[in-house]
């Protein structure tokens, strides 16, 4: 602690003083001066101070025992349809409501129908917004490379990817229904 803020004997006894007097230890640092909150409640620890009086600074409020009366809860002034989430891991998620939704064809291709040749697929370098994002190949081979074809608005695969990548709910259940079976 420097100089200013040291535990002197007086500064001792005016801490155990405030604190009997029912102090808070903001309030005792503030009336001693250049030592911090935290400071005030280490010392008391370390002290052993315990028994404390009643604060007179905070008197207790007498409580009614009534029943509240309830009131109507207020109308807000902008009503939404669906309001955003405001904290957690919804908060960030992009909006996915129906308006938005993007048709895509039922019957997804496979993988080997539509060949890229290696000369027209980028690294993540050279990827840009409108490129799709597909990935090619190994990714710890320096050969790994992306699509890069022309992604369809508002999804990172182009077309043939996307069919891929995005099958209706339908054919998902059908497709777990075979695997069951």
């Amino acid at each position: 602690m420097n100089e200013a803020g040291a535990w002197t004997e007086e500064r001792v006894e005016l801490l155990k003083k405030l604190w009997s007097d029912g102090l808070s230890a903001s309030q005792i640092a503030a009336e001693l001066g250049s030592v911090t909150r935290n400071a005030v409640i280490g010392k008391v620890h370390r002290l052993g101070l315990s028994g404390r009086a009643k604060s007179a600074a905070q008197p207790a409020s007498p409580r009614s025992n009534a029943p509240r009366k309830a009131t109507p809860a207020r109308a807000p002034s902008h009503p939404m349809a669906n309001p955003a989430p405001t904290r957690g891991a919804h908060a960030l998620a992009p909006d996915l409501s129906p308006e938005a939704e993007i048709e895509v064809a039922t019957t997804p291709l496979p993988s080997e129908d539509v060949v890229i040749p290696f000369s027209e697929r980028v690294t993540i370098m050279d990827l840009r917004e409108y490129m799709c994002r597909w990935p090619m190949g190994d990714p710890t081979t320096p050969e790994f490379r992306f699509c890069g074809a022309r992604s369809q608005s508002g999804l990172p695969y182009c077309s043939h990817h996307a069919r891929i990548a995005y099958q209706p709910a339908a054919d998902r259940r059908r497709d777990r229904s075979k695997v069951r079976a």
